[in-house]
């Protein structure tokens, strides 16, 4: 299996905007909006501000420095993972938003020692750009995954590489070297 330097090449692009907007909007919730306060946006979404030193939607807070190490292993994992399966189409895609959002919060967790939460549903944990970014990867590789379980089995279907209809002769006969 070969790397594929375009679909590696979109997928860091990707990583690259969503990284981008993750920590752009960070910056700006953490220049204009209080910790604990709440500004009440549209139809019941508030914008907040919120440390979140668990994992996504404020899960396993105070877990400490287990997240970090955590979140860096999934990465890398998810990092090898893309470049032994570079060549199934449309893999850049969610990959560079996993690649993105993951970076993201793990840069908070480096630079300020928790992940900025501010956006807050109703009946729902706050979560940021990053966890979108995130979700939409996971579910966009869920239905990549079923629409094309094994993309290499379609190119191969049907063929077996080992005879073809001249080595076979009529009858099911074997024929030994002297004919």
């Amino acid at each position: 299996m070969t790397v594929n330097g375009k679909g590696l090449g979109r997928a860091g692009l990707v990583a690259l905007a969503a990284l981008g907007l993750d920590q752009l909007s960070k910056a700006v919730v953490r220049s204009e909006i209080s910790p604990g306060e709440q500004i009440d946006f549209i139809l019941g979404i508030d914008w907040v501000r919120v440390g979140n030193d668990g994992i996504a939607f404020g899960l396993f807070d105070n877990a400490g420095a287990g997240v970090l190490v955590a979140a860096a292993a999934s990465f890398t994992l998810l990092l090898g993972y893309f470049l032994l399966s570079s060549d199934r189409a449309g893999l850049w895609l969610p990959i560079g938003l996993l690649a993105g959002g993951a970076l993201g919060n793990l840069i908070d967790r480096i630079a300020h020692g928790a992940v900025t939460d501010f956006i807050d549903l109703p009946r729902w944990p706050a979560f940021n750009v990053a966890d979108i970014e995130i979700t939409v990867g996971v579910i966009l590789m869920t239905l990549l995954y079923l629409r094309d379980p094994d993309p290499g089995a379609a190119a191969t279907d049907g063929e077996d590489d080992s005879t073809s209809e001249t080595d076979t002769p009529v009858g099911g006969e074997t024929r030994g070297a002297d004919g």
